[in-house]
């Protein structure tokens, strides 16, 4: 069995010429690849945030507090924070594909049965198998994806591909909004769970490992070891420089805000605009569509700022943290109206326009034959302090001091956020400096420093 490791070589310090421009397979398949994995996520975060379209109606069906709405859409965050490891490991073992096209008809068939719950504990259930589906689709797509495209391109494919899924957040809130208000709740996610099952369908015939994969990085055949001991030696270099660490911690961090926005702002213009179900999820959709385009934002800009001199990545980061967290306090404490949704527009802009760098980070600071338990890490970090809590959290929020008071406490996230971010920005160029040439050995043994 194929253990289906990236062909890219493990990654080094950014420099200007260092093998960046080299595609790995033809650039018209690598496009499809992108293209394909990215409808994936389309459908990984329509099944997610259809759910948020049609909390009132759940709400006004089954007399569900906000902390039980909540609940049911942190269920599925939590269940990728818990699962993304251990089952990213795996796909980096058994094979990339392969584990997303089951990942992706899981998560597709729990939609579906949620469609037909018949109570909260139903629900429930279906959205924690929701979750069991992605857990690692996120992780694995984007390592599938950067193996297919040049090292420079990393930063930006990593906040376009990421932003899949605020754009699917987009698709799930304001296209079930308008299936639920013509048709009922339990058709908007009827239509989520047949689209996925349809892209799964077209993903397996297309994307094959053997194209993924056409030739293994020299480094690799060097070692003369198995896939067991070379991840054995590879896995404890998740974990190996400060930075690395603050990359996951302040995109996790910086992620509660943007999950706490996508899941309540349709019950927040249901509320405090009275706009009915249909329509809040449609203006929700928009501002999820705002953080989609903040988060590639983030990546082009990351690229472009840090072409020679890689430390400039965490100056996005922070710029992002610190102005999303002055924006949105702002926004929240401002009457509603125009003026209110302009500058909360523009805190949704940069709430999420982290989460490009913060991916380039991690990939320039772990070996690439890991790349998917890597990613797995983050989307673990991402999930587990960012988008598990934020919904649930400002539901139970909501439920004390009302969805205002909610939304006017969230930011303050930042702040804790942008210190991870300042600390590993003094780190970074020293752990660059210590992983240079680091490649995959049969024993472990301490990095060397190059001059």
């Amino acid at each position: 069995m194929t253990m289906g490791f990236l062909t890219t070589a493990a990654p080094a310090p950014e420099r200007a010429g260092s093998g960046s421009s080299q595609w790995p397979v033809s650039r018209r398949y690598a496009w499809v690849v992108f293209a394909l994995s990215f409808g994936l996520l389309l459908s990984d975060y329509m099944s997610r945030q259809v759910l948020n379209a049609v909390f009132p109606m759940l709400k006004a069906d089954w007399l569900l507090s906000d902390a039980q709405l909540g609940s049911l859409s942190g269920i599925v965050a939590l269940m990728v924070g818990l699962l993304t490891f251990p089952l990213s490991l795996l796909a980096d073992r058994w094979g990339r594909v392969k584990s997303l096209v089951l990942a992706a008809t899981l998560w597709s068939l729990a939609t579906l049965g949620c469609a037909v719950a018949a109570s909260y504990g139903q629900m429930f259930v279906g959205r924690l198998f929701v979750g069991i589906g992605e857990a690692a689709y996120g992780s694995v797509g984007i390592a599938v994806v950067l193996s297919v495209f040049p090292r420079a391109l990393r930063a930006t494919l990593s906040g376009a591909f990421i932003a899949g899924g605020a754009f699917g957040s987009v698709l799930g809130i304001s296209l079930g909004g308008a299936v639920a208000q013509a048709y009922g709740w339990r058709w908007a996610f009827g239509v989520m769970g047949v689209f996925g099952l349809v892209l799964a369908a077209i993903y397996a015939v297309v994307v094959t490992e053997k194209r993924l994969t056409p030739r293994r990085d020299p480094a690799e055949e060097a070692t003369g070891t198995d896939g067991h001991d070379r991840l054995r030696v590879l896995l404890p270099r998740l974990f190996s420089s400060v930075s690395v660490v603050s990359a996951y911690v302040g995109s996790g961090l910086q992620l509660f805000i943007a999950g706490a926005l996508i899941a309540w702002l349709p019950s927040y213009f249901n509320r405090y605009y009275d706009m009915p179900t249909a329509k809040a999820g449609a203006t929700a959709g928009l501002f999820a569509l705002v953080i989609g385009i903040g988060m590639i934002a983030g990546g082009i800009a990351s690229d472009r700022i840090s072409r020679h001199a890689p430390v400039r990545k965490w100056a996005v980061a922070i710029t992002c943290s610190v102005g999303s967290l002055v924006l949105l306090m702002t926004a929240f404490r401002l009457p509603a109206g125009q003026v209110q949704l302009l500058v909360l527009a523009l805190g949704a802009l940069l709430c999420a326009g982290t989460a490009g760098p913060g991916a380039a980070m991690v990939a320039n600071l772990t070996p690439a034959a890991i790349a998917a338990t890597a990613f797995a890490t983050l989307t673990l970090a991402q999930s587990l302090l960012g988008l598990a809590p934020g919904p649930a959290v400002t539901g139970a929020l909501a439920d004390r001091f009302g969805l205002l008071g909610a939304f006017q406490l969230v930011p303050l996230v930042a702040i804790a956020a942008t210190t991870a971010f300042l600390i590993g920005r003094r780190h970074y160029d020293r752990d660059l400096r210590r992983l240079t040439g680091l490649v995959p050995v049969p024993e472990p043994k301490a990095p060397e420093v190059s001059s």
